[in-house]
Formats: C-alpha cells, structure tokens, sequence
C-alpha cells in the first residue's frame, strides 16, 4: 500500500495543508511542483517522513517534492485529481466548491477558505502511523516546551523560506516553469533526430529519413508556439493569445518586415523572443481586461492583446533577442575554446548544488537557444558530469558502509537511475544526509566537467541535440563539430573520470576519521 500512488498523493496533501491548499500542480522529469495559497499551513519535516518522498525543495509558496522518475507521474495525476475535485467540509453539497475558473490560469480560488480541510502541522494529524510528528514534539511531556520548540521551528522555516523567495530565484521558477512541461518533446525529437543522422550516415532507408527528418524537426521549427502557450499560462494569460504572439517569431513573412534596415529572419530571436513577446501579451491582456467595458471585451482584448504585443515584438523584440541569442552562442563557444577545462571545472562542480536547489531548470531557456543556433548545446555534457561524480560517490560509500544494509539497499535502488543521470535519489538519499560525500560528489563533477572542457579547448566540441537526460541516457542524442564517435569518446571518457575522481575522493575524504580508542579501553 505504502507504494500507491493514491496513498503518496493522500500522504503528500495532508502534510501540505489539503487540497484546499494547493493552487497549481505540474511536475517535471522527477519533481511533484505544487504552489501553495498559504505555506504556513504546510510540514516540510511530516513532508520529508512519507514513504517515497526522495527529498523537499521549499521556497516561499513553490514547493518541489523530489519522487523519481515514472513514479511522479502517477503521483502528480492523484495529486491532481485530488485538487480539482477536493473533499468537501460536513454540511456542503456533494461536488459544491468555492473555485472560479478564469481563463488562463491554473489558480484554484478559495484555496485557504476551509480550515478544516488543513491538517494540523505539529501534530501529524491523519498519520496512523505517526511519523508526520515533528521531532520536537517528542522532547518532553512539558507541552508548553514542546509548543515553543515547534513554534522556533516554523519561525526557523519561514526565515529560511524568504530568504529564498526572492525576486530573482522567483522569476528563475517561472521562467523554468514555462520550459519545463516541454523536455518529454525535447527528449523524443531529439532521439529521433540522432537516429535520423546516423540513417544518414549511413546511407539506410533512403525512403524512411526525409519522414523522420519532418518529424523530429517539426517541433523545434514551432517551438516558440509552445513557449508563448506555457509563458501566458503560467503568468496569467490566455494560453493561445500568448501562442498567438509568440507565433509572429516563426513566421516565414516576417522576412518582408524591415526593422533597424534589415529584414527580419524568421525564428530571428528563436525562445528568448517568444518568451518576451508572450509575456507583454499577458500584461497587454490584464490592462484590457480591467478597462474595456464588458460589451467590447470580446473584440477588443483580443485584438489589442494581438496586435500591440505583435508590433512590439516585429519592431523590437525580435531585433533584440535576436542579438542576445547570438550573445549566449558567441560567449559559450568563446569560454570553451579558451577556458574549455576551468569552465567544465566550475561548471560540473556547482552543478549538484543547483539540483539540490531547484534551480537547474533555469538553465532551460540557455540550452534551448543554443539548440536552436547550433543544433546542439555544448553546456549539457559539461553538466552532465556531476551526476557521474554523485555515482562515484555513491559506489565509495556502498563499498566504506558494508554494515549499513539500508543504505546499501537505498543505493541499489538509486543507483540505476544515477548512471541515467536522474541525480535526485542519490542526492537526497545517500549524499547530502551523509554531508561529506555531497562535496566529493561535487568533486568529481568538476574532474569529469574539466576533462570534456578540455578537448573542447583542443578543438573536439561536444554537444546533445536535446535535453533532460544525461549520464547513459545522453549518448544517443550527441553530437559535436567532429562527428558523434569523437563526441561520444570524449563524453564517455569524462563520465569515467567523473566516476573515478568522485569515488577516489569519496572513498578518502568522505567519512570522518574514527578517534583512536587505546587498547585498554
């Protein structure tokens, strides 16, 4: 039972104030996204007890509850469910609520209305087994002890929660919100890309690859579509006025339009343009929606919401996100090639702590550009490398740890996921508890990041025509300027040093020296 997903999902909601509480769901390739009405009403601690919760990601009202890959899916759809149809309190109508559905939004209104529906976070309540308890609770049987440990303790979180929530690292989540839900498409057109090339190459199915080619190249052509849809729907549009604005990107006749005395490309600006370009049409449409009378709403928002953003974005946008794109490819290709091996160093060695905090998503939006430029990103193997030095790190306190079965166990089961470059488990489960371990993790990341860095400093670039997967899971969709066996060499080979550097120093430095204890004793 403990392995349900309806049972997680209960689980998840009762520490997270019920499903009255929750105002938007979504998920990524292992991560349960929930954002909160009220946090307050929220026990990360009860959280962190359920039974396949890998790890909790808290900041302000975004919460992120690390389950693994294939089991937050199923997870999220309980979840959801449960949110748009959430128990009602005694005394209300069967299926009666308190939501107003507005176009263009995911919110749920009336999430804080029912106390009731809240669980009680420093008691663990509708926890038979009782491990949603806070530890300080069990301090002593004086109760107002316990009450005033428990009541630093939220104080302790709500500190640690604003810290986080500030501005930047809260437009990095919504701006990785938006680029999130389109890695499933990334993935499979990029795999199919691959496929299609090595066809190719090799001169098989002649009359398969101009099929394959349409289909693996049809969603990048239309990507910016997709990202104006997800930039409105995440900041309060509607959905297809967003997609609609975004859409000008990508046009074939925007060729004709002339803005600063040249003719605009199109696609000229690529995700970057769309992004801006969605998000002035949300703003456009908020404006409209609290000024024109109720009468013309219908004609004029739209139309307005349309056309001003549309100009915007011919006679600007596209001009100037165009030039930043061709900024981020120029400056990554130039730090590679002339700092290739200390910018892999960096790069793979901050990379884990980034997972650890969520925000590794934000680099979404740098990669999906330079795949639109280059076909490739040159920064996601670098990338990769960190999960190479967490399985090293992993195998050194498997081998160091030969009495601790649950940890041993725990690694089993994380460990196949680990060499597929979903890090999460490893993390939350084996690493960071352990604290030492997480740094000779990071380690290797930077061994493995400095190696591929540095046969890019040599000419050898690597790049994956996709993103979201890494570790083994990334070779198929590789690519570089030298072909994909020189791609593939150089990447495998930085796995391996990730993997040897992150179990060395593991296996040396990761554990405590043991004080010597005299014979007598």
């Amino acid at each position: 039972m403990r392995n349900d997903p309806a049972f997680t999902a209960t689980a998840v909601l009762a520490r997270v104030g019920g499903p009255a509480n929750v105002a938007s769901v979504a998920h990524c390739m292992t991560r349960l996204r929930l954002t909160l009405a009220d946090p307050a009403a929220a026990d990360e601690q009860a959280l962190r007890t359920v039974p396949g919760v890998l790890g909790v990601v808290a900041a302000g009202s975004d919460w992120q509850i690390v389950l693994g890959p294939g089991v937050v899916n199923e997870v999220t759809a309980a979840v959801a469910k449960s949110v748009a149809d959430p128990p009602g309190p005694p005394g209300r109508a069967a299926g009666q609520d308190d939501r107003t559905d507005r176009p263009g939004t995911a919110q749920t209104a009336g999430q804080s209305a029912h106390a009731d529906d809240h669980d009680d976070p420093t008691t663990g309540q509708g926890d038979p087994a009782g491990e949603g308890v806070l530890a300080a609770d069990r301090v002593g049987p004086a109760v107002d002890q316990g009450v005033l440990a428990v009541g630093q303790g939220v104080l302790v979180r709500e500190r640690l929660r604003r810290r986080n929530a500030t501005p930047f690292k809260t437009a990095l989540r919504r701006v990785a919100n938006v680029f999130v839900p389109l890695i499933p498409a990334l993935i499979g057109c990029g795999i199919l890309a691959g496929l299609n090339g090595l066809l190719l190459n090799a001169g098989w199915l002649p009359g398969l690859t101009p099929a394959l080619s349409a289909i693996a190249s049809a969603f990048m052509a239309l990507i910016a579509v997709f990202v104006g849809v997800n930039t409105a729907k995440e900041f309060g549009g509607t959905p297809v006025l967003g997609g609609a604005v975004a859409a000008v990107v990508v046009y074939p006749g925007v060729a004709k339009v002339t803005a600063f005395g040249v003719h605009l490309a199109p696609g000229q600006g690529g995700v970057l343009g769309a992004l801006a370009a969605a998000f002035l049409a949300t703003r456009v449409e908020k404006w409209c929606r609290g000024r024109v009378p109720g009468a013309l709403d219908v004609l004029l928002t739209p139309t307005l919401t349309v056309l001003v953003p549309g100009l915007v974005t011919l006679y600007g946008l596209m001009y100037a996100a165009g030039a930043v794109a061709t900024a981020i490819g120029t400056a990554a290709n130039w730090l590679l090639a002339t700092t290739g091996a200390v910018a892999g160093l960096v790069l793979g060695g901050l990379f884990l702590p980034l997972v650890m905090l969520g925000l590794h998503q934000a680099l979404i939006p740098l990669h999906a550009t330079l795949i639109d430029q280059q076909g490739y990103t040159i920064l996601l193997p670098l990338l990769a490398m960190a999960g190479a030095g967490q399985v090293g790190a992993a195998l050194a306190v498997y081998v160091r740890l030969r009495h601790d079965v649950s940890l041993r166990t725990t690694i089993r089961s994380a460990l196949p996921a680990g060499l597929l470059g979903v890090g999460e488990p490893l993390i939350y489960g084996v690493s960071l508890p352990l604290g030492r371990p997480f740094l000779t993790a990071c380690a290797g990341g930077a061994a493995g990041g400095a190696f591929v860095g540095f046969f890019a400093m040599l000419g050898t670039k690597v790049g994956a025509t996709a993103i979201g997967p890494s570790g083994w899971a990334l070779f198929p969709l590789l690519a570089g300027n030298r072909g994909p066996g020189a791609a593939a060499a150089v990447y495998g080979g930085g796995l391996l040093t990730g993997y040897a550097v992150g179990f060395a120093a593991t296996y040396l430095f990761g554990f405590a020296r043991r004080p010597r204890v005299a014979a007598a004793a």
